[in-house]
Order: C-alpha cells, then sequence, then structure tokens
C-alpha cells in the first residue's frame, strides 16, 4: 500500500504542475487561483480522497495554523512593502491613511456592533470577532494589487498599502478581544493595553522595520564590495531580513508585521540599484505563492459541513453585513473629499471609491488572529462560534471576491484608470 504522505506530495506536484502551466489561461477566467487551491483542499480533505487529515472533528490544532499563517503573511507583507516606490509623505499615502485611521476601526466596531445585537456576545467577545475579520488580506489579494514597481495606479496602491499595514494595526484590537476574555473588568488591564498593546507595540514596529533592514542592507553592502555573493544564494538576503525583522521586533514586544512591512519599504528605496529590490521581489513573489498552495489546501482540508451548517445563519449574516454594507459604506466614508490623484480641483471618481469598497477580500490573515487567538484563550462554544463564522467568511470571500476580481479590475482599467491615475512621483531616499 502507498503511504499518504507520498500520494500528498503526487497530489501537490500535479497540482502546481498544472497551475503553472494553465496560469496564461486561468488568469483570463472570472475565478482565482486561491479558488482553485481551495476546491483541491476540499477534494483532498475527508470529504474528499482523505489525502490530508489534519482535522476530523473539534478545534483545529491551532499551532500549526497560527505558524504556517504567520509565515505566509509576513512574507507577503515584505512584499507589499517592495511595491511600494511612492515618498514617504503624508499627501502621497492619503488614501492608505484613510484605509487604516478610518475604514479599519469603522470595520471592527460595526461587525462588534453585530455580534454583540445579533450574535450573543459581549463587547469584548464581539470587538474579538471585529479584529479577526476586519483586516483585509495582502495574500489573496494580489490580483489587486500594485503588479509592479512601476505602477502608480491608486486604486492598487490603496490596496496593496492596506493590506500591508491592516494586518498590523488589527492586532491591538485582537489583544483587546483577548485580555477581555481572561478579565471582563476592562479597567484592570485597558491602561496597560493602551501603553504597551497600542503606544509601544506600533512605535517599536515601526523603528525596528527601519533599524533591522538599515542594518542588513548596510552590512549586505559592505559584503558585496569585497567579495560578491553566489548569485543562487543571493536572493536569500530577502528572506534573512524578512526573519530578522520580525523575530527581533517581537522580541522587543512590538508588532512583527508592521515592522516587515516597513523593512520591505526601507529595502526598496535603500540600493541605489534598482535592479536589486525587484530580484528581491520577485523572489518573494514566488515564496508567497507556494504558501498560499499550502494554506487554502489546509483551510479546504479542515472544513467540516455540520458545524458550518450550524452556524450557517450566523455567518451568514456577518457575511453580507460585512461584504454589501459595512465595507462599502465605510469605504465611501473614509474617501469623502479625496481628490483625484492627477487634480486637486477633481473629486475621486465614484466608482473607484465603490471598488475599495468591494474588495475587502478577507483570508489568510484572518486565519493567523483566529489561530492566535485559540493560542491565548480562546475556547468551547465561543471559539467554535469566531472559528466557523470565520472560516465561511474567508470561504465565501474566497468565492466571490476570486469570481470578481479579473473581470472588474479588467472593466476598471478600460473605464477608469487612464483618466484618474497620478503621474508616477519621483522616488524620494528619505531612509539614506
Amino acid at each position: 500500500m502507498v503511504d499518504v504522505y507520498i500520494l500528498n506530495l503526487l497530489f501537490i506536484g500535479l497540482l502546481l504542475l498544472l497551475v503553472t502551466l494553465g496560469s496564461g489561461f486561468i488568469s483570463r477566467l472570472p475565478l482565482s487561483f486561491a479558488l482553485i487551491y481551495l476546491v483541491v483542499g476540499i477534494l483532498v480533505g475527508p470529504y474528499g480522497l482523505g489525502l490530508i487529515k489534519l482535522r476530523q472533528e473539534g478545534t483545529f490544532n491551532a499551532e500549526i495554523l497560527e505558524k504556517i499563517t504567520e509565515f505566509v503573511v509576513i512574507v507577503s507583507v515584505f512584499g507589499c512593502g517592495l511595491k511600494i516606490v511612492r515618498p514617504l509623505r503624508l499627501k502621497a499615502w492619503d488614501i492608505t491613511t484613510r484605509l487604516i485611521v478610518f475604514l479599519m476601526p469603522i470595520s471592527i466596531f460595526a461587525l462588534a456592533v453585530v455580534g454583540k445585537l445579533f450574535l450573543g456576545m459581549n463587547w469584548g467577545e464581539a470587538i474579538l470577532l471585529g479584529a479577526i475579520l476586519a483586516p483585509t488580506d495582502p495574500v489573496l489579494a494580489s490580483e489587486v494589487q500594485l503588479t509592479d514597481t512601476n505602477d502608480q495606479d491608486e486604486l492598487r496602491f490603496g490596496l496593496t498599502s492596506e493590506g500591508g499595514l491592516n494586518d498590523a494595526l488589527a492586532f491591538p484590537f485582537v489583544y483587546f478581544g483577548i485580555h477581555s476574555l481572561k478579565d471582563d473588568n476592562w479597567n484592570n488591564w485597558l491602561k496597560q493595553w493602551v501603553a504597551v498593546d497600542l503606544i509601544w507595540a506600533i512605535a517599536a514596529g515601526i523603528v525596528m522595520g527601519i533599524i533591522v533592514a538599515k542594518a542588513v542592507v548596510w552590512f549586505d553592502k559592505k559584503v558585496q564590495k569585497r567579495r560578491q555573493v553566489d548569485e543562487t544564494m543571493e536572493d536569500f538576503v530577502a528572506i534573512s531580513t524578512i526573519l530578522l525583522t520580525y523575530s527581533l521586533t517581537e522580541i522587543v514586544n512590538g508588532y512583527g508585521f508592521l515592522a516587515v512591512f516597513v523593512a520591505g519599504l526601507v529595502v526598496e528605496r535603500s540600493y541605489r540599484n534598482p535592479d536589486k529590490p525587484l530580484q528581491e521581489l520577485k523572489f518573494v513573489e514566488r515564496i508567497e505563492k507556494l504558501s498560499e498552495v499550502c494554506t487554502i489546501l489546509i483551510l479546504g482540508s479542515i472544513l467540516l459541513f455540520k458545524p458550518m451548517l450550524d452556524y450557517a445563519g450566523q455567518s451568514l449574516l456577518v457575511i453580507v453585513v460585512l461584504f454589501f454594507v459595512i465595507r462599502p459604506v465605510g469605504a465611501w466614508i473614509s474617501t469623502m473629499g479625496k481628490r483625484s490623484p492627477k487634480s486637486r480641483h477633481q473629486k475621486m471618481d465614484s466608482r473607484t471609491r465603490w471598488l475599495f469598497g468591494w474588495f475587502g477580500i478577507r483570508g489568510v490573515g484572518s486565519l493567523y488572529y483566529l489561530a492566535y487567538a485559540f493560542s491565548n484563550g480562546l475556547k468551547g462554544e465561543l471559539g467554535e462560534q469566531i472559528a466557523w463564522i470565520t472560516y465561511t467568511t474567508i470561504v465565501v470571500s474566497v468565492i466571490v471576491h476570486g469570481i470578481s476580481s479579473t473581470p472588474l479590475m479588467n472593466w476598471y482599467e478600460r473605464r477608469i484608470a487612464d483618466h484618474e491615475n497620478a503621474t508616477p512621483p519621483a522616488t524620494v531616499d528619505e531612509f539614506e
């Protein structure tokens, strides 16, 4: 009898071969690669071939899911940073500021209201649900993000920078929910939450992202002047930057996701040879794509029909309100008064504002926060409730956003992008 592990390798190898060779055809279809991986994950799970048996009953092993999704997210947010070539000035990042400062809190607290009023949660539990589901995903949203370092499209830039930042900046509210699970008397820990989880962790993430990335770049340049590194090994500088930045930031209790995104921005601006960051970006994107396959296969394989049906009503309520009310209305509010990148006298096209509202893709980031919450006190009936609402929301997002992203972005490129895109701003070396 053939070992199941060998069959898994065979199946994954065939999947990668077919998806890679068929990518030219798939990219033209109204579906995403993630949707294909999800369907395959279900087929190889307990309801299909039974090749992947990571979960049968009860809560999925949170530690495994946490570590896998953690790595996928840090690679992805670093790639987001590498793609962005814009001056680090508030004006140039106006759309990002709006999406992070206004849209994300609106999403978190609107979801919390839904959890409190309709799902039987207390405020702390509801805020945890909101923090898990509010961040958009930097991994599954590649179809709507910046295509390369020369892309200055405002919609793609906003979605890329939002995906790179909000996976980090939702963390304070995840911690808020976890603190509330352990002690429902907020007065006992609220000041510490503000000082440590809100102020210190964000500041440390930004500072460490700059310091570690600059140190790695400096060391890289010094070594390369004396002796060139083997070309086949040089790409691993990107992975070492990611791992060093993330681990050192976590050691000082900063937000590693935020630090890695900042590190990507720093690296992109720190080499005088523009091909160096581009080479790292291509390598990181390959790692990201491979990691995406693994993560979505796992998601598909751990889905169970009974609990999904048990929480179907609650999940449907959250999905409909989140996708069709909270995100679109929040994006509309956040972009009020936003001017077109080309003209101060022209407002941003209303169709672009609605696209910001629609492309709130949920995915790997939410899986990570869910697993992190399980590892830090989320359990029992509440854990099952939040877990299956989260799983179902991600599945629906993969389906509806995967189907709609290609035709909508093609329509946007034809009808809106050429008229609204900004002239590419000059790159400034703020970190030099």
